[in-house]
């Protein structure tokens, strides 16, 4: 069984909150986390049709069916928020209920109107490298993905990832949201595949796609919602430099991403064109999964300037601001530091500047600490 970095806050928050509540992705590992760290709970889940008339018809006797409980799949019932909110009203004890969920801004919304002040809220990804501890090469994660079933069962990544994603289209999306074009719908998942780790330009994938504008922010949404992709923000400084304000788009696991480009082995990773734009996703993806577990709000950005000056990642927790260029080469060449000397010229407090590439060997560069990607964060 590999342990998730997230455990020691998952328990340490179960004995502060009468409610703990886990989104994430589909198979990203939320009920076998729930279920080993709290294996005197009663465990049922909402997607179980039974359950779900029992939680419908009669709430109040459901919710009573064991003194603690996990309810997957939460969101299936959004009213069933309430009735947990009397609940742990009238009986005041820590961790009674473990909530799991897969659409993110759904569930979000249902428990902050609800549960307010009554649940803490975790997100759980996939597998992390650190997590997995093996030894494996960049194109071999960038082709798998950390998908906890593929890991766990071996399972042929192309196959399994065709699976997710037929699933995904089939089901979550009809429930977040109607898609009639469903060709255009799996253009729009390859176009951003295709536009991995670039600025999101919605009118140009309207245009590329021959659907309106109103259409892709449905859509963008919808992704984001099942956490398929996320939006990396512009950092906004007062540098008197006219700064790019749209946001980056990177996939919460590569793996899908390079599955819609159509890789279908580590070799084929090798020689795609776009392996450093999928390579910085991994990177930018870790760093996300290294601060969710630890249960800190992301506050991760990048920065780009009107001329082309950028930096991939910077964290800014309002101590300072950490920088670090993504680089999938292995060897360290001057043209890789551009990004981070720049930035340093107009922002010279600068807590830490980091060069994260392909190769092996950490080092001090330019004044700049050079690190190994295995290394990172």
């Amino acid at each position: 069984m590999i342990r998730r970095q997230i455990e020691p806050e998952l328990l340490k928050l179960a004995s502060q909150y009468p409610v703990v509540t886990i989104t994430g992705p589909r198979q990203s590992g939320k009920t076998t986390l729930a279920r080993m760290c709290f294996p005197e709970h009663f465990y049922c889940s909402l997607e179980d049709p039974d359950a779900r008339e029992f939680a419908t018809s009669d709430p109040r006797g459901f919710l009573q069916q064991s003194e603690r409980l996990i309810i997957d799949e939460v969101q299936r019932i959004p009213e069933l928020a309430s009735y947990i909110q009397t609940h742990v009203d009238q009986r005041d004890v820590s961790g009674q209920f473990i909530l799991t969920g897969s659409h993110q801004f759904e569930l979000t919304h249902t428990v902050s109107q609800s549960l307010a002040g009554r649940t803490a809220l975790l997100r759980l990804l996939p597998f992390s490298i650190a997590e997995l501890n093996e030894r494996l090469s960049p194109s071999e994660y960038l082709y798998r993905g950390f998908y906890p079933r593929i890991i766990d069962k071996k399972l042929d990544p192309t196959q399994a990832l065709s699976f997710y994603i037929n699933t995904y289209l089939e089901r979550d999306l009809r429930e977040i949201r109607e898609i009639r074009n469903l060709r255009a719908f799996e253009a729009f998942l390859k176009l951003c595949a295709a536009n991995t780790g670039q600025i999101l330009n919605k009118h140009r994938f309207a245009s590329d796609i021959g659907v309106d504008s109103k259409t892709i922010d449905g859509w963008m949404s919808a992704l984001e919602a099942s956490f398929i992709v996320f939006l990396l923000p512009p950092h906004f400084v007062n540098f008197r430099k006219r700064l790019v304000k749209s946001p980056k788009l990177y996939f919460y696991d590569v793996g899908i991403a390079s599955y819609l480009l159509g890789i279908r082995n580590p070799g084929h990773v090798d020689s795609h064109p776009l392996r450093g734009a999928l390579f910085e996703n991994l990177m930018i993806a870790e760093k996300l999964k290294q601060r969710l577990n630890q249960v800190r709000t992301p506050s991760l950005y990048f920065f780009r300037d009107n001329v082309g000056n950028e930096v991939d990642l910077l964290e800014d927790d309002g101590d300072g601001v950490r920088v670090w260029e993504i680089k999938a080469g292995r060897t360290l060449g001057a043209e890789m530091f551009k990004g981070l000397n720049s930035y340093r010229r107009v922002n010279p407090a600068v807590i830490e500047s980091t060069l994260v590439y392909g190769g092996d060997e950490s080092v001090a560069r330019e004044g700049h600490h050079c690190k190994p990607w295995h290394q990172f964060p």
